[in-house]
């Protein structure tokens, strides 16, 4: 339960953060020993989301990381306003395909969980390749583009979920000289 209070803090000071208009920090970066990544507060805010939600449902890590990759290959985990046909959100969620009214589609918080709902019903998708879990949730065109996103998603949900203590780390803003 203390994890879900990290992430729901995690996610609200950078919610906060990109909100505030460029005020806080202007990059966040994940780092392990198997690697790092880039990404910004927004990003960052709606990747705490993703996982925070998952957690929140008791779904492993290995639920959050592929609910991460679905959403870096869908929006770049940007809560995007259109998309192909009908598609919205971080998970490009269609109203037509009853995922739920476009205002709950881009809610973060609705759209993480619509996607665990479904995930949670694929007989095995822990032990599934990721793509494979992902397309039976998202029935993708291009199933086999969640692949490049797996080792990024897995970092992510490492340090979102607590697995890797201290791995996010969201830098100051630059500043030029003289202001």
């Amino acid at each position: 339960m203390a994890a879900v209070g990290v992430l729901v803090a995690v996610a609200g000071y950078l919610t906060v953060q990109y909100v505030s208009g460029g005020r806080g920090s202007d990059q966040c970066t994940v780092r392990s020993a198997d690697g790092s990544y880039r990404l910004t507060p927004e990003q960052a805010a709606n990747a705490a989301t993703i996982s925070a939600v998952g957690t929140r449902r008791g779904m492993p890590e290995r639920a959050v990381t592929i609910a991460l990759a679905t959403a870096l290959q869908e929006s770049a985990l940007h809560n995007l306003d259109h998309g192909d046909r009908d598609s919205l959100g971080l998970f490009q969620q269609r109203p037509s395909q009853g995922w739920g009214t476009e205002r709950q589609i881009i809610d973060p918080v609705y759209a993480a969980g619509k996607f665990y709902e479904h995930l949670a019903k694929v007989p095995g998708y822990s032990r599934l390749p990721l793509t494979e879990a992902a397309q039976r949730v998202q029935r993708s065109g291009f199933p086999q583009a969640y692949a490049k996103h797996e080792p990024d998603a897995a970092l992510l949900a490492a340090a979102l979920t607590g697995r890797t203590p201290a791995a996010l780390d969201c830098e100051p803003p630059r500043t030029t000289a003289g202001t």
